[in-house]
């Protein structure tokens, strides 16, 4: 296998094959109890699928599990090609795939702005194909939608957060705005990770910009 550079997304075609069964992966939340994947074909009845990439996903899974009307939180690999990739492929820069955190919220108890809030405000979504001393692919800023409201709300909130870092002297945001593909949940060890291991950390800096209050 010849080393790929591991800040650049690699073509379809040139991405690993990966395997058709999905991997072994937990099948309740750690600190919920509840089943971690969905009840039926068409996902959890009146909940929502909302889908992030803000560098190492133990850390973002963390804060959203907190959240209010959060009824479960999974991380895994998203944005790529390789079907059912492992962590180490995800690693190696070939696979195409982000790390990423899959919440599925209840509508009515929290909004899925109040979500892309904390995403902005959470990770630095200026740095490109890393963040922080994490450098990679799958470190990558990123926001994967499943409809065509969230689509709006992100790519509005993007341009509302763009001018505020703008205003404060940064840069341009390279975040990742597009349809969420397939979901590939990661190894059992990965799901809930700081709740197993209270002694790891898993540091996220923002800009220190506070996300500016909703345009009417």
């Amino acid at each position: 296998m010849f080393h790929w550079n591991r800040k650049e997304i690699p073509a379809a075609d040139e991405a690993l094959a990966g395997r058709a069964d999905p991997i072994p992966t937990a099948k309740t939340h750690f600190v919920s109890g509840r089943d971690l994947h969905p009840p039926a074909l068409d996902g959890w009845p009146g909940l929502e699928r909302a889908i992030f990439g803000m560098g190492c996903f133990w850390g973002p899974e963390r804060l959203l599990w907190t959240l209010p009307g959060m009824h479960i939180t999974a991380v895994g690999y998203g944005g790529g090609h390789t079907p059912n990739p492992t962590y180490e492929e995800v690693c190696s820069g070939r696979t195409g795939h982000n790390e990423v955190v899959l919440a599925v919220f209840d509508p009515d108890r929290i909004d899925y702005e109040d979500l892309l809030e904390l995403f902005w405000e959470s990770h630095d979504p200026t740095q490109g194909m890393r963040q922080g001393v994490d450098i990679g692919t799958q470190y990558r800023s990123g926001i994967y939608v499943t409809s065509d409201r969230q689509m709006k709300q992100a790519m509005d909130s993007c341009a509302i957060y763009q001018r505020a870092l703008h205003e404060a002297g940064h840069g341009r945001i390279t975040t990742e705005i597009r349809s969420a593909g397939p979901f590939y949940y990661a190894e059992e060890y990965h799901q809930q990770f700081l709740a197993k291991n209270p002694s790891r950390s898993c540091g996220h800096g923002g800009t220190g910009i506070a996300f500016p209050d909703r345009l009417g």
